[in-house]
């Protein structure tokens, strides 16, 4: 493990943008990145607005002929030398991250490596993305998929190395090339990885613009030379990102929020209930609870309810609250005051609404005085209830109870989202059945937050628009192309001289 204070001596004292594979100087205002647990000032970033995305557009708008250009395995070998550098620098890269958002250097280990594998992943996924042809009376039809240009590309601050990468791999592997705007909350290690990429790809493959959303953001989505957008973020914003699309017919895909249903079938073994509740525990925990997968909604069979809930309450009890740079599995921060007061809101709304089985409070850390650490909190509720409802990204569990299959459906399905659900049984048709019948993009038997590499990761309903992590998205980032080839000019026949 990186020990902190070499992580803080590695940074940049200041972080301008990221364009043509340098940080241009900062001639306006700035915001600090400040360590989201101790709220120690970590570096300088620059406040960057429209001067600064005109110029990262117009570098990537220069660049793409020439990236389009390279070869599906030139695109690969770029793509697979970052996942090198990323997998040399995660040691320092996960406790940059674990300073700037709060989560526990265990989870940011496990963001790196997923992005490594994303970048591997769309390296070789871009070998194999080809059209299609078939002859034609006298000819031949190729169908071709072709790249859009520049992308403009927004992400959010809960695991930002995933985040990065999700957007920037298939996006070069298609042959686009890209201007990105990290969170204001969560932009060091993306800043970072610009430091990787320029001795990887040409200049201006890949420019990274600071600043905030209303400010770079809005700067950047109505920029009339991007020519695809991609956003990851609250579907209150992605409603904005949409519009700015639609005002110029560019294509957007939209990865949004959940209100995910984790589902548990009475016909479990008691030898089995342990492990169950340790998995509930850790889909609804995991990312402090700052994560649009999480399954924030349990639903809890009526038969088992009483003792799964007492063993549940066991297992939030014994996650340790502490110091994210510890290297165990623990309960870290929330990202910031904002997002703290946010939690501290709806536990209030969760205690008027519900029955309090755990947690609640804030948590005391020793040396992390700035942190909004929170107890894991677990809510008997109803699913008309705000917090089974609302998405709180925190540390927040709804245990809602069933008897009824039918209902149970109607009640997972009874929310806005449909992003990912679980379930738990060892009835293979109950299982299929309940998938089949779930309105989500991922649904997980047995495994909450089974991610595999070519999965489809997209959300139904309000939970977004098109997948990632999977060969598909390379669709999302390309447009088809028919070209039709004859062999020979046919005779005259529309008009032929008489």
């Amino acid at each position: 493990m990186t020990d902190v204070s070499i992580v803080e001596r590695s940074l940049s004292a200041s972080y301008g943008a990221f364009i043509d594979n340098a940080f241009r100087p900062i001639s306006g205002a700035t915001f600090p990145a400040r360590n989201a647990a101790t709220g120690a000032h970590l570096a300088d970033i620059a406040r960057c607005g429209a001067a600064e995305i005109d110029a990262a557009v117009a570098s990537a708008k220069a660049a793409f002929p020439g990236w389009r250009a390279k070869t599906p395995e030139d695109r690969a070998a770029c793509l697979n030398r970052l996942a090198d550098a990323v997998e040399r620098e995660t040691p320092r890269l996960m406790m940059l991250d674990t300073l700037d958002i709060g989560r526990g250097l265990w989870e940011t280990g496990i963001d790196h490596a997923i992005a490594a594998q994303q970048y591997r992943y769309f390296a070789a996924a871009a070998l194999t993305h080809e059209g299609w042809n078939r002859p034609i009376a006298d000819g031949f039809l190729i169908a071709r998929r072709e790249p859009y240009g520049v992308c403009g590309q927004i992400i959010p601050w809960n695991v930002p190395a995933i985040m990065a990468a999700f957007k920037i791999a298939p996006a070069v592997a298609a042959g686009n090339t890209v201007v990105l705007k990290p969170d204001e909350n969560a932009s060091l290690s993306t800043l970072e990885l610009g430091k990787l990429i320029a001795g990887i790809f040409p200049p201006g493959v890949i420019n990274i613009v600071p600043g905030f959303g209303d400010e770079a953001g809005a700067a950047l989505t109505a920029h009339p030379d991007v020519a695809k957008l991609a956003f990851t973020g609250s579907g209150e914003i992605g409603r904005i990102v949409s519009l700015a699309g639609a005002n110029r017919l560019v294509p957007v895909s939209l990865e949004l929020g959940g209100k995910s249903p984790n589902i548990v079938f009475p016909d479990i073994a008691p030898a089995e209930i342990d492990a169950i509740v340790d998995n509930v525990t850790f889909a609804s925990m995991y990312c402090n609870g700052q994560s649009c997968l999480a399954g924030t909604r349990l639903f809890l069979h009526d038969a088992i309810y009483d003792d799964f809930m007492e063993r549940l309450v066991a297992s939030m009890r014994r996650i340790r609250v502490a110091d994210p740079t510890n290297p165990f599995p623990l309960l870290g921060c929330l990202v910031s005051e904002k997002q703290g007061r946010r939690v501290q809101d709806y536990i209030a709304i969760g205690a008027a609404q519900g029955s309090l089985a755990t947690g609640g409070a804030r948590a005391e850390v020793a040396d992390c005085g700035a942190g909004w650490f929170f107890e894991p909190t677990v809510f008997e509720t109803t699913n008309d209830s705000r917090i089974a409802q609302e998405e709180i990204f925190g540390p927040v569990l709804s245990v809602i109870r069933w008897s009824d299959t039918e209902t149970m459906i109607r009640e997972a399905n009874g929310v806005r989202y449909g992003l990912a659900a679980g379930l738990y049984t060892n009835d293979l048709k109950a299982a299929w059945d309940t998938a089949e019948r779930l309105e989500a993009g991922n649904v997980w038997i047995n495994n909450y937050f089974n991610l595999a590499a070519g999965s489809p990761f997209g959300g139904f309903k309000e939970s977004g628009i098109g997948s990632e992590f999977c060969h598909e998205t390379l669709n999302m980032y390309t447009h088809p192309k028919a070209v039709t080839i004859q062999t020979r000019v046919k005779p005259a026949w529309f008009a032929p001289k008489i």
